[in-house]
């Protein structure tokens, strides 16, 4: 089972995002289960979680891992092919975020657009990787900064953006025979501190307001 495993088929991102499928995903990602032990679970006949579980199969989601007797039935024990998933802005390839139509390093939609190519890009990456039976050379840091004020932030991104752009001048290479490009994505957020989801206040309906009518 991989630790992460990136969704790139539009079809294969919609059956991963049904509720009941998703479910089925997070129990087989903790053990193998065959359909009866998972009806009981998801509290679902097991025809029901049979035919979720074959649109799962199909998409590559999940996988047989053995079988066994019971009685007078033959139960497929399945498991997630991934503890996790990610989808990958692939599978919306018409209308997936191009950090290319603009560019402003204080956005924070730029950011996420960068992102989104990030998580693309690495997906295709660890297919092709995976398909070449190879290693696949990445590397990335995460980190927390509590700055003072508004104005350590400023000079932080500033000194960051000198330092990492002395770094790729030094060892960049435009003829350097048989090297390969690399990207850089170096990113700066408050940090999101967890808790409950935000619930949006009731909407207040506003009086109507009649019309003259003209007599």
């Amino acid at each position: 089972m991989l630790d992460v495993s990136v969704i790139e088929d539009a079809t294969a991102a919609a059956v991963s995002l049904d509720p009941v499928r998703a479910k089925l995903l997070a129990e087989l990602a903790a053990e193998p289960a065959s359909a009866a032990m998972l009806a009981g679970r998801v509290g679902l006949p097991r025809q029901k979680v049979n035919y979720h579980l074959k649109a799962l199969e199909r998409h590559g989601l999940v996988e047989l891992v053995g079988e066994r007797r019971k009685g007078n039935v033959t139960e497929r024990l399945m498991r997630a092919t991934a503890a996790s998933y990610v989808i990958s802005p692939a599978a919306l390839a018409a209308v997936e975020p191009d950090p290319a139509r603009f560019r402003d390093q204080l956005s924070a939609r730029w950011l996420l657009a960068v992102a989104a190519r990030l998580v693309r890009d690495v997906g295709t990456l660890i297919t092709g990787a995976a398909r070449a039976r190879k290693r696949l050379a990445t590397y990335a840091l995460d980190g927390e900064v509590r700055f003072a004020s508004a104005a350590d932030r400023a000079a932080f991104v500033e000194e960051l953006t000198r330092g990492v752009g002395a770094l790729i001048s030094k060892y960049h290479t435009d003829d350097a025979e048989g090297g390969r490009d690399h990207r850089v994505v170096v990113a700066l957020h408050p940090t999101v501190k967890p808790g409950p989801p935000a619930v949006d206040p009731p909407a207040v309906e506003k009086p109507a307001v009649e019309e003259p009518r003209s007599e």
